[in-house]
């Protein structure tokens, strides 16, 4: 089967299987893809928009006892420059990020084995007594050790997590959901298919989530594509993933070590996940990773979304990538691509569209 057939295949709405997926990957036009993908991003999305939503990444503590190869953020517990911020420093980050037209929180940490249950409802109840902010928090790998430390079912976990007032799980932790390279790159973090079980309970309870894809570990071209295929049979079930999003892994300051995946080959998964994964709505570009001019790029191969404008970000930074960028060089950014840029919130509703030469006022400028 040639690659156009199966492209052709794709836009005529027919679903590709796993072979098809992996002659995708197999092939080098990339630019044809891509012009698929954006063909069916636009069957999804006809207007010419891109959004993007302001929040901010509050990590609340770096202890962590999953001692992933690939992360330069995690002290174990015991260890020098370990941390877990205090809930008055937590409430100043909310704040500030509400000051600036801030709507959603994305509050992830490492699993601290020091942290009861209910360190997380408590928090959780404090935070919604004081701001009305969307919580999009915790990943499964931090669930996971939520239902060891209190030994309560994980619907259950879930369920209260839900009911102090967590809104969504973002999907941090997928990596490769295939466990031959997950017990190479981090053997502690649970199987593909306890990740996969999360979402789907955490969708069951009525917490919608998002999916995630990082490529570059040394994974197989089989295995990247199988991580889509299985997002795809689990969306088919519960339809909760709102949107996914795929980066590259940064391999400075970490114990795996490695070389950086190239832009062309980040463009090719984005175009060939919009391709595969035809049930999930929304696609986030990864410029936090791949920087503005690659994020840039990606809006013609699928992406509709611009991801967050990160007002604080520390576990990609830790690995050595710092691409800062505030809300008014989104707007620049989004326009020389030729869409109009409008802010949403985190369930991808609209709340404002910029029309032409119409910046933000109050804007947080990233300090390196």
């Amino acid at each position: 089967m040639s690659i156009d057939s199966i492209l052709n295949k794709a836009l005529a709405g027919e679903r590709i299987n796993v072979e098809e997926t992996v002659m995708l990957y197999e092939s080098d036009e990339i630019e044809k893809m891509g012009h698929v993908a954006d063909q069916i991003m636009k069957k999804w999305h006809p207007e010419p928009m891109t959004t993007f939503v302001i929040g901010r990444n509050v990590n609340y503590t770096n202890v962590c006892d999953t001692y992933c190869k690939f992360c330069a953020f995690y002290r174990a517990p015991g260890k020098d420059g370990g941390y877990t911020l205090s809930n008055e420093e937590i409430f100043n980050k909310i704040q500030e990020t509400i000051d600036v037209g801030g709507t959603e929180i994305l509050m992830q940490g490492g699993t601290n084995p020091n942290l009861p249950f209910s360190y997380y409802t408590d928090l959780l109840r404090e935070i919604k007594k004081r701001f009305n902010i969307h919580m999009h928090s915790f990943s499964p790998a931090e669930i996971s050790k939520m239902v060891e430390v209190s030994g309560l079912p994980l619907e259950e976990v879930l369920r209260q997590l839900k009911e102090a007032g967590l809104d969504s799980i973002p999907g941090g932790g997928a990596e490769i959901l295939d466990d031959r390279i997950r017990k190479k790159i981090s053997r502690m973090k649970g199987s593909w298919k306890e990740w996969i079980e999360c979402m789907k309970t955490a969708n069951k309870v009525g917490l919608h989530t998002t999916a995630t894809m990082v490529i570059g570990f040394g994974e197989s071209l089989e295995e990247r594509a199988l991580h889509l295929h299985r997002v795809r049979e689990a969306q088919d079930e519960t339809n909760g993933f709102l949107a996914f999003i795929s980066w590259t892994y940064q391999p400075d300051f970490t114990n795996l070590g490695g070389e950086k995946t190239p832009p062309e080959e980040y463009l090719k998964n984005v175009a060939i996940s919009r391709i595969v994964l035809d049930n999930i709505p929304n696609f986030q570009s990864s410029w936090v990773t791949m920087g503005p001019e690659v994020g840039k790029k990606s809006l013609s191969f699928g992406c509709n979304d611009f991801g967050s404008t990160m007002i604080e970000e520390n576990v990609v930074s830790a690995a050595g990538t710092t691409h800062k960028v505030n809300t008014n060089l989104i707007l620049k950014l989004i326009r020389e691509a030729g869409k109009v840029p409008a802010q949403r919130n985190t369930k991808y509703e609209t709340l404002r569209t910029f029309h032409e030469n119409e910046s933000i006022d109050n804007d947080f400028v990233m300090q390196n």
